[in-house]
């Protein structure tokens, strides 16, 4: 009898989620505190997506969780990001700021209201360049 091989799927990608917030034309930047390879760069609010959660409910509570606001979380902004070489996904969504609510640096270094001619002028994580191209269209 031939003996079958079975082939192990390879893992889905984890999924990271980000927020586009806007105001008034602009839109918030953070900058990372940690970890030391990424701190003093700047990128969108979000974390890991976990299990049990949708990607809303994670944005959601990532939101709450380090700024401090209640959101909305709506569309999707630019095409999925491969990270980890593969091992991870970002998705970013655009966030409506609910309740009059105001974004605090609860983990980050910083906050930043940047216009379209000011997005180059902080470094963005790599994972969020796309981000911020997709960004130059959506704003103008």
């Amino acid at each position: 009898m031939p003996s079958e091989q079975y082939v192990k799927a390879p893992p889905s990608p984890r999924v990271i989620v980000a927020a586009v917030i806007t105001a008034g034309g602009r839109v918030l930047a953070c900058q990372r505190s940690a970890p030391p390879e990424a701190a003093g760069k700047w990128e969108f609010p979000g974390g890991k997506v976990e299990p049990g959660e949708t990607e809303q409910q994670a944005l959601a509570r990532e939101c709450a969780e380090e700024l401090g606001i209640t959101v909305e979380v709506g569309s999707r902004v630019g095409p999925d990001v491969p990270l980890a070489h593969g091992r991870a996904v970002l998705r970013v969504y655009a966030v409506e700021v609910l309740d009059g609510g105001v974004p605090q640096a609860l983990e980050h270094s910083a906050l930043r209201w940047l216009a379209v001619d000011q997005l180059d002028s902080v470094p963005w994580l790599p994972a969020d360049v796309p981000i911020v191209a997709e960004l130059r269209r959506l704003l103008t």
